[in-house]
């Protein structure tokens, strides 16, 4: 059964999303400045626990993070980049260890995977583009022995 909108429906709803906008920009990244807010709400969503998936707000996360996304693929794209290179440089950027990642697993999970004897999987994939506001298509690069090296900083 599909939703109705009629114009009261469609009222109620531009008076909540426009104070939902007042936190968080909703709408297509379409300058540096927007996708600078999109990023502060992201962090600010997480800090606030909307990385869990069961938190109410982790959907709303998810929607933001996937605008930021749609940015970061046009103007940053990482061609040629594999998993564990985009890993380290998120890691740097935010200054964590491998013992500070629980979405992937133990250390001993993290080093496995940054000296390439293991690769992400899908739950892993989703939970770090969810806690580094990125596009899942990035953890999935070209697998080490296909690159001819390079990093992105």
């Amino acid at each position: 059964m599909g939703a109705m909108i009629d114009s009261r429906a469609a009222a109620q709803l531009a008076h909540h999303f426009n104070a939902i906008q007042k936190h968080v920009p909703l709408h297509p990244v379409r300058n540096a400045a927007e996708y600078d807010v999109a990023v502060e709400s992201l962090n600010a969503l997480l800090d606030a626990g909307a990385a869990a998936e069961n938190h109410p707000l982790a959907d709303l996360a998810a929607t933001l993070g996937g605008l930021i996304a749609d940015w970061d693929e046009v103007h940053f794209p990482a061609h040629g980049v594999g998993a564990q290179d985009v890993l380290q440089h998120l890691m740097e950027a935010h200054g964590l260890k491998q013992g500070d990642l629980p979405e992937i697993g133990s250390q001993g999970v993290v080093s496995e995977i940054m000296s390439g004897h293991r690769e992400l999987n899908l739950r892993q994939v989703r939970a770090l583009a969810q806690r580094f506001g990125v596009s899942p298509v990035l953890f999935i690069g070209t697998p080490p022995t296909e690159r001819t090296g390079g990093s992105i900083s």
